[in-house]
């Protein structure tokens, strides 16, 4: 597969990876909109939220738990944050592969842009 997070999260592709178990990964943005911005993956391959079935149930709770664990190691949790998925092109999603991004640091305003 030719999957820039598939490569990231199977260390083919150099990342500043800040998390990994046996279900996800989380590593910084390359491209951060605030002090931290990091992206959070399942290791399985997923395309898009449209793509996910009942038997995904308990990895995106871990994706999200594990933005909740993050948000605290970062002192961001109390202040605030923001976690964000994208699907497809015209929300935003540019990598197709399931992404969380964990948005924080810096006051965040709504709506989003």
């Amino acid at each position: 597969m030719n999957c820039l997070f598939c490569k990231i999260a199977s260390h083919e592709i150099p990342s500043q990876i800040v998390y990994e178990d046996d279900d996800v990964v989380a590593f910084n943005d390359i491209n951060p909109v605030a002090p931290h911005h990091i992206l959070i993956i399942p290791r399985e391959h997923i395309s898009t939220l449209n793509d996910l079935k009942e038997e995904h149930k308990a990895m995106t709770g871990h994706i999200l738990l594990t933005a909740q664990k993050l948000a605290k190691e970062l002192d961001i949790a109390e202040t605030g944050y923001r976690v964000v998925f994208n699907c497809n092109r015209g929300a935003g999603q540019a990598v197709f592969h399931i992404h969380l991004h964990l948005i924080g640091g810096r006051s965040l305003t709504w709506p989003p842009g």
